[in-house]
């Protein structure tokens, strides 16, 4: 089996003899340049599974060097090696297409894992593509849909998922931001290790810094034990922070350092540690507004922000509703064992004129009432009781009260109203809400309404 060769370019003979080093340690092939030009005459003769650069070479500069590999080695990943403090260079460099970068001094554990990290790369355009049907890991998410928008955003993610660039992703509620974040990670180079989620907005402030760095046995009362934080559990993986603009401004300016040097230190302790992750954060507020209000920092700002990916609100893409429709009521009825019911076409027109405030995870919700309701094979414009819901339109008015909450209440009220026509009598209940016995069960069980009833039949 043939090694993995890296390219090294740097006109300081003792990092390229460093980097050279270590490299061959890890049981690589490393060959070096002092410039730019040494650098494409070598690239001209090898093909390279990674080339390590420093920004500034003495015949160019290392974004120069960065285009002319991403633009004829495309199956060959780039990573800058910056001075110290350079963060707007690093940043520069990630936009331009960089997989990732290092800090002058060089740490060789970081060095280490971004190798290890870009070698994990799919191969595109040697011999094995990316996304190719048939290599998804099991589980994998999915982002339906045909539409222009749709399409952009899957581009953007098979992209981003070959680079280590910290991305953002905007977009309102409930359209998919965390799916997108997943599928960045798994079609990435860190897909074996966790991707770890977590929403910024429900941790405590008293708790956050514990629980984003961990913290010693004794740093507080109740630490009984050491205990790692986020950063840590997500160590070789991602961490998605979501709703980032949540954060206290405390608690940003740690983050920043985190992102930056690539090290946490957990409460109560004295030392530091390496951790490797990739950032990618969301929310569905305007980032650049809370930077203009002062409530979040500008400089977070522009290292979460190097990439943003917007995901489209539903309404702007009402033609890949019915195909959404169609595969969420396939999902939703495999586990009650029943057919999955066809659509009416005044159901679809319904759909395609609502405004969903809620975006895809509202259809979810519109639909498994729908399923709930209906008692024929087919979905019919009453079934959906978007009435009952915030008027059409390309509305975005709050609701009254939580989504999830008003169709649990209409849920229940529906079950209410069969067990009263049936005499309590579950199974003639559930024929007359169209579902099986078993799922009308287990929604009673979740909405609470057991208790209140007395046997099975």
């Amino acid at each position: 089996m043939n090694k993995s060769r890296v390219l090294v370019v740097d006109d300081e003979a003792d990092i390229r003899e460093l980097l050279s080093l270590t490299l061959q340690r890890m049981g690589l092939d490393a060959d070096c340049a002092a410039s730019e030009f040494e650098a494409m005459q070598l690239m001209q003769k090898h093909g390279y599974d990674l080339c390590l650069t420093d920004m500034r070479l003495p015949d160019g500069d290392g974004l120069r060097l960065l285009e002319h590999v991403s633009k004829h080695y495309t199956a060959t990943p780039v990573a800058v090696i910056t001075a110290y403090g350079s963060a707007e260079n690093a940043v520069a460099a990630l936009k331009a297409g960089a997989f990732d970068y290092l800090a002058k001094p060089v740490s060789l554990n970081q060095l280490r894992a971004l190798v290890k990290s870009a070698l994990k790369l799919p191969r595109v355009g040697a011999g094995r593509k990316a996304g190719e049907p048939g290599e998804e890991p099991p589980g994998m998410p999915v982002l339906l849909g045909e539409s222009a928008m749709m399409q952009t955003s899957r581009g953007m993610i098979e992209k981003l998922a070959r680079s280590q660039t910290p991305v953002h992703i905007s977009g309102e509620s409930g359209s998919g931001k965390e799916v997108a974040a997943r599928l960045i990670h798994l079609k990435g180079p860190r897909r074996e290790a966790l991707f770890v989620p977590v929403n910024c907005g429900a941790i405590p402030e008293n708790l956050m810094e514990s629980e984003f760095f961990g913290y010693k046995k004794g740093a507080f009362t109740g630490a009984d034990q050491d205990r790692d934080g986020f950063f840590q559990a997500a160590h070789g993986g991602t961490l998605f922070l979501d709703e980032v603009a949540d954060l206290p401004i405390h608690m940003q300016v740690k983050l920043l350092r985190a992102i930056q040097e690539k090290k946490v230190r957990k409460v109560g302790s004295t030392a530091e540690e390496n951790v490797d992750v990739r950032i990618i954060s969301a929310t569905h507020r305007r980032l650049t507004d809370e930077v203009e209000n002062g409530t979040f920092r500008q400089d977070l700002f522009y290292r979460l922000n190097v990439i943003e990916l917007r995901m489209p609100a539903l309404r702007e893409m009402r033609e890949d509703i019915p195909l959404l429709a169609a595969e969420i009521v396939k999902k939703l009825a495999a586990p009650l064992n029943i057919t999955p019911p066809n659509f009416s076409s005044e159901a679809l027109n319904e759909l395609r004129s609502y405004g969903f405030p809620g975006n895809v995870r509202e259809l979810e919700n519109i639909l498994e009432r729908a399923l709930a309701l209906t008692t024929s094979e087919e979905i019919k414009g009453e079934d959906l009781q978007l009435s009952q819901a915030p008027p059409k339109g390309d509305s975005t008015d709050l609701l009254s009260s939580p989504l999830p909450e008003q169709l649990e209440e209409l849920e229940k009220k529906a079950i209410m109203q069969a067990l009263e026509k049936t005499r309590y009598n579950r199974t003639a209940a559930a024929r007359l809400l169209g579902i099986t016995f078993r799922a009308l069960r287990y929604k009673m069980g979740k909405l609470g309404i057991n208790d209140a009833l007395g046997s099975d039949d």
